[in-house]
């Protein structure tokens, strides 16, 4: 029974993590965007914007990782012969690229808060995604665990790369046919 709680623990700190790790990015958009606005309204948002990374990285995200790592380790100790199946060193090697990510987010976060992030708001975009691509895989492999068809899964993640890259492209280009329509009305 105390494993059904850890592992029921481990998923709701995982869907807030999750819910960070897919906001945040976005917010990074926002505050990369937030530089083509005229004075005093860039500045007003940029501020709005780091404050709201800070919380949403402290509040939401750091307590939904630990809770979601600490559980995954009492369930390990509860459960350690978990440890001889393949697909969990698969799943932890991702989840260990997830904390890189979030760690990563800081990074840009601060970069961001002192105005020297070279990143471009559709590169923020791209960036955007990694976390679904991993969430895909990480949930398949929950599932199936050793019986994952990894060629089944590997076209579907390149078939989802290749769809989120042309809607980013394709969103690019309607902001910018939408920019210059703005443009000649004025």
């Amino acid at each position: 029974m105390t494993y059904l709680w850890f592992k029921g623990l481990h998923i709701i700190a995982m869907v807030a993590w999750f819910g960070g790790l897919f906001y945040l990015p976005r917010l990074f958009v926002y505050h990369v965007e937030a530089n083509e606005q005229p004075e005093p309204a860039g500045s007003i948002l940029k501020n709005q914007y780091a404050i709201m990374e800070k919380r949403l990285y402290g509040i939401i995200m750091n307590p939904g990782m630990m809770v979601t790592i600490g559980m995954a380790i009492a369930m390990l100790v509860l459960e350690p012969s978990l440890l001889k199946q393949g697909w969990l060193h698969i799943k932890i090697a991702l989840v260990g690229v997830l904390l890189a990510y979030h760690l990563y987010c800081k990074r840009l976060m601060k970069m961001l808060a002192e105005g020297t992030c070279q990143w471009t708001a559709k590169q923020l975009r791209a960036f955007n995604e990694l976390p679904t691509l991993l969430l895909a895989v990480i949930v398949l492999l929950v599932i199936f665990k050793d019986g994952l068809p990894w060629d089944i899964t590997a076209i579907g993640v390149a078939v989802t790369t290749v769809v989120f890259a042309i809607s980013i492209q394709l969103y690019a280009r309607k902001r910018r046919l939408d920019a210059e329509k703005a443009a000649l009305v004025q």
